[in-house]
């Protein structure tokens, strides 16, 4: 997946452009396209969480998300889509997602994020391998958690869990979650 990071980094460029651009009202408030740009470390094919076992090595992927403006925003709630990549530094599966987010907050300083969308990766989509998973197709779908603190009207600190599976439309389907942590800077 050599053009992923690439392509990666011009749409960030493009979006913090669009962000730059908007007025000073207030985080989340211009009229930029993104709202917040996450980063984070993310642990690999976890064990014992959705798809029940881990083959993939133990490592630390990153991950990288944009969340664009919310298309609907409600006094506690708001409906925001994202992009975002979680890339494994030793070669085992990757992949970018598109998602959308159904943000819960009932206060200023914490929030729930619940999300769905799709995931194309990089990792076997059928294998004899006993290392890596077969995941039954290249295009899967991607439910994610995630649980944060709003540290400042700028900085957050979150958990955050992702899981990628067919479910089961396909012959394989050994799916694969993440579990880390994350660091956002709200625009």
């Amino acid at each position: 997946m050599p053009r992923l990071p690439m392509i990666l980094a011009a749409a960030m460029l493009i979006s913090l452009g669009s962000a730059a651009q908007a007025d000073d009202a207030g985080p989340g408030s211009g009229g930029g396209l993104v709202s917040e740009l996450k980063l984070g470390a993310l642990y690999h094919d976890v064990p014992g969480l959705w798809s029940g076992f881990s083959l993939e090595k133990p490592t630390v992927d990153g991950n990288v998300e944009i969340d664009f403006r919310p298309i609907y925003q409600g006094a506690s709630m708001s409906l925001l889509p994202a992009l975002g990549a979680t890339i494994n530094p030793d070669g085992d599966t990757s992949h970018v997602y598109a998602d959308i987010r159904w943000k819960l907050s009932p206060n200023p300083m914490w929030y729930v994020t619940f999300g769905f969308g799709a995931a194309f990766h990089n990792g076997f989509i059928e294998t004899t391998d006993p290392y890596r998973k077969a995941l039954g197709s290249r295009l899967l779908f991607h439910p994610s958690l995630e649980v944060g603190i709003n540290l400042d009207q700028h900085d957050s600190l979150s958990i955050y869990f992702e899981h990628m599976s067919n479910a089961d439309t396909q012959t394989y389907n050994e799916g694969m979650d993440d579990l880390g942590v994350r660091y956002g800077y709200h625009f």
